[in-house]
C-alpha cells in the first residue's frame, strides 16, 4: 500500500447492503415455471457491502456507509462487515423499512437472475450521511453505485471530490446519471446495459465499447472500464486503451464479479497504480469471484488474486 498522505481510509464505499437468498439449479425457470434447485445459500450481499468486503480483502483500509433496517438481519450484516475489518460508523438504521433482500437464481453455467426488494437501502438520506462526513473527507477513493437514492450519492460525491478523493462509479442497477454527478466522477465501470443507460449506445463488442467510452470521456471522466461483449473488458482513457480478456477459470456463479472488479479498480487506484495495472488487478479479482457460490462470500483475498495474476492459468 502506498503512503497514506494524511488519509485515514483508502476506500470509502457508499451503497446497498442486503441479505441474499440464492438457489442454484441446472437451469433458470421460464415465466410461470417451477424448477427444482440443487443448492441453497443465505449470505450477506448488496453491491456496496460486497465492494467493501472485496476492497478490505484486497488489503485496503475500508469504511462503509449505507442503511439497514432495525431488524436482526441488519444487525447480522453490520456485524459481518466489522468482522472483515470494515469501519461501519457511517452506517445507519431505518425505523420504518426492513433490511434489503435479494432473491438470486443461478444456473449451472453461472448465469443469474435477481429480484431485489431494496427496503432500507432506499431510505438512506443526506441527513443520514452527515455522520459519514468525516469519512468522506478522509479517503483516497470514494466508491459509489445506484442502489441508494441519487441525492445521497451526489452529496457524497461532492464532498469527497472537494476533499481530493478519486470518485469511482459502478452505475448499477442501470440508470441515467445526471450531468452533475458525472462531472464529479473520475472512473466509471459499467457493464453493457449500464453503458447503454449512460450513453444511449448499445455495447456488444470492443468497437461499440470504445464509442461509449469516448462519449463518457467527453464528459470529463478520466477512465472508463466497460464490458466489451465476449471479448472481455475495455479500459479507455485519454491517450490510451487496454483490452482485458476474460481469464479462464472454473466459473460457478457470476454474482458479485462486477463488484469485485469495481473494488479492484478502487483499491489499485488508492495505491497509486497505473490504469493498466489497476485493470489487471480488477480483472483477476472478478474472475476469482465467479469460482465460488454467492457474492460476498466469494470475494477473493489479495494473495489469491496475485497468485492468479502470476500464474495466468486456470484455477
Amino acid at each position: 500500500m502506498s503512503s497514506n498522505n494524511g488519509k485515514s481510509y483508502d476506500v470509502v464505499v457508499i451503497g446497498g447492503i442486503n441479505t441474499d437468498y440464492l438457489v442454484r439449479g441446472t437451469r433458470l425457470p421460464r415465466a410461470g415455471e417451477t424448477v427444482d434447485g440443487k443448492e441453497f445459500l443465505e449470505a450477506p450481499g448488496g453491491k456496496g457491502a460486497n465492494q467493501a468486503v472485496a476492497a478490505a480483502r484486497l488489503g485496503a483500509r475500508v469504511a462503509f456507509a449505507g442503511c439497514v433496517g432495525n431488524d436482526a438481519r441488519g444487525t447480522a450484516l453490520l456485524r459481518g462487515l466489522k468482522a472483515e475489518g470494515i469501519h461501519t460508523a457511517g452506517a445507519t438504521r431505518a425505523s420504518k423499512a426492513p433490511t434489503g433482500v435479494a432473491l438470486i437464481m443461478v444456473e449451472a453455467g453461472g448465469e443469474k437472475q435477481i429480484l431485489v426488494a431494496p427496503g432500507a437501502n432506499h431510505a438512506l438520506s443526506v441527513t443520514d450521511l452527515e455522520k459519514a462526513k468525516r469519512l468522506l473527507g478522509s479517503t483516497r477513493v470514494l466508491l459509489i453505485q445506484f442502489e441508494v437514492p441519487m441525492k445521497a450519492t451526489l452529496w457524497a460525491a461532492r464532498l469527497a471530490r472537494a476533499a481530493g478523493a478519486c470518485v469511482v462509479l459502478d452505475p448499477a442497477p442501470p440508470a441515467q446519471a445526471s450531468r452533475d454527478l458525472l462531472s464529479l466522477v473520475d472512473v466509471v465501470r459499467p457493464n453493457a446495459s449500464e453503458a447503454e443507460a449512460l450513453t444511449g449506445l448499445k455495447v456488444k463488442d470492443v468497437r461499440s465499447a470504445r464509442r461509449a467510452a469516448e462519449k463518457l470521456l467527453a464528459q470529463g471522466i478520466k477512465l472508463v472500464a466497460t464490458q466489451a461483449g465476449d471479448e472481455g473488458d475495455l479500459l479507455v482513457w485519454n491517450g490510451g486503451e487496454k483490452l482485458l480478456p476474460r481469464i479462464k477459470v472454473k466459473s460457478v456463479d457470476a454474482t458479485g464479479a462486477g463488484d469485485a472488479f469495481a473494488a479492484g479498480l478502487a483499491v489499485a487506484l488508492a495505491e497509486g497504480q497505473s490504469y493498466e495495472a489497476a485493470g489487471a488487478l480488477a480483472n483477476a479479482a472478478a474472475a476469482l469471484a465467479t469460482t465460488k457460490f454467492g457474492a460476498q462470500p466469494a470475494m477473493p483475498f489479495r494473495r489469491e488474486v496475485e497468485r492468479l495474476m502470476k500464474r495466468g492459468a486456470q484455477v
